[in-house]
């Protein structure tokens, strides 16, 4: 990205590519980031959940229809429920030892927190 670029913040549009500055889902770059380029962060969040547990996986660098696929067949090898909220997959409980080899067959690389 230069000095000189136009890419702002945009809750109107989600994230944009800082390639082509231009929101992810309308991309004109024509290549996506292959996924062992990208490392995906795996964490139990409790914060703000009265002390229940939540498994968060960010950093996949999908498109909303690819996130909603990949999380519906996590969430039926985990056998628990979940959603896509901002980017990130979260899922019930402590899933972070089941998710890392799903992920790691599936070609990222894998960061447990």
């Amino acid at each position: 990205m230069s000095k000189n670029s136009r890419l702002v913040y945009s809750t109107d549009q989600g994230r944009m590519c800082p390639d082509c500055e231009q929101p992810q889902e309308q991309c004109i770059c024509g290549e996506a980031t292959p996924p062992a380029a990208e490392v995906v962060l795996i964490s139990l969040d409790t914060k703000g959940r009265k002390g229940k547990g939540v498994t968060l996986v960010q950093g996949l660098g999908l498109d909303k229809p690819g996130l909603d696929t990949l999380s519906k067949q996590m969430k039926k090898q985990c056998g628990v429920g979940g959603s896509v909220k901002d980017w990130t997959i979260e899922m019930q409980g402590d899933q972070r030892s089941k998710l890392s080899p799903l992920l790691e067959a599936l070609g990222y690389r894998v960061k447990v927190r």
